[in-house]
C-alpha cells in the first residue's frame, strides 16, 4: 500500500461541511489541506452507481487537474426498508432548482417509509469511502460505516446533511444533535479515515 508522503493534499469537494470535518481528521498530520472548490476545479459528473466509484472519479479528477495527491469522499444514507436508498443517490434527494434543500430530503426519506409502513425501527447506515488518488493514477480506497435508526420528528441544528434524523446504535443523541467531536469520533467518516491512516499515513 502506498505511503502519503506530501506536504499538501487536495480535498476533491465542494462541500463545506465535508471539507471541515476531513480538515479536521486531517489536523493532526500537519498537512496543508485545500479544496477542489477552492482550487476552482469543476465537479466531475458521478456516473458510477457505487460509492467507491463515484470516490475514484473525483479523486482522480482532482489529482490530475492540481498535480497534487487528493482525497474525496463518497458517502450516503441506506435505509433498509427503501432497499438501500438513497443510497449513492443521497445527495441527489435534496436537489431543487435554488440548491441542496437536506430537511425536504429528509421528510422524503420519511414520507417513502410511511407509504410503505414501515415497522419500526428503521434501521438505517452512513457509508463512506474514501478515494485517496495520485496525479499518475495510483489510489488506495478505504470504507467506513455506521448504524443507527431513523427518527422523526428530525432532532439538533448540528451536522450536515441528514445528520438529525440519524440516531447511532447505542445514542441517545441523533449525529444532529451531538457535540461534532463526538460525531467525528464514531462516524462513517472517522472509521474509514481510520483504515486511511493505517494504510497510507505512516506514523513515528
Amino acid at each position: 500500500m502506498r505511503q502519503f508522503d506530501s506536504d499538501e493534499l487536495i480535498i476533491a469537494t465542494h462541500n463545506a461541511g465535508k471539507l471541515r470535518e476531513i480538515a479536521a481528521l486531517l489536523a493532526p498530520f500537519g498537512v496543508t489541506v485545500r479544496s477542489a472548490g477552492e482550487l476552482g476545479l469543476p465537479e466531475p459528473d458521478e456516473t458510477e452507481d457505487s460509492f467507491a466509484g463515484n470516490a475514484r472519479i473525483k479523486a482522480h479528477a482532482a489529482a490530475k487537474a492540481s498535480g497534487l495527491p487528493a482525497l474525496s469522499d463518497d458517502s450516503g444514507l441506506t435505509v433498509d426498508a427503501l432497499g438501500g436508498a438513497p443510497g449513492v443517490y443521497t445527495a441527489n434527494w435534496a436537489e431543487t432548482p435554488e440548491g441542496r434543500d437536506f430537511h425536504m430530503a429528509m421528510a422524503k426519506v420519511w414520507e417513502e417509509c410511511e407509504k410503505i409502513a414501515a415497522p419500526e425501527p428503521r434501521n438505517a447506515q452512513f457509508h463512506a469511502v474514501l478515494c485517496l488518488a495520485w496525479p499518475d493514477g495510483h489510489d488506495e480506497v478505504f470504507d467506513g460505516q455506521v448504524s443507527g435508526r431513523l427518527v422523526w420528528p428530525i432532532r439538533g441544528v448540528e451536522g450536515f446533511g441528514f445528520d438529525p434524523m440519524f440516531l447511532p446504535d447505542g445514542e441517545a443523541e441523533t449525529f444532529g444533535e451531538m457535540d461534532p467531536a463526538r460525531k467525528h469520533a464514531m462516524s462513517h467518516r472517522a472509521d474509514a479515515f481510520a483504515k486511511l491512516v493505517a494504510g497510507c499515513f505512516a506514523r513515528g
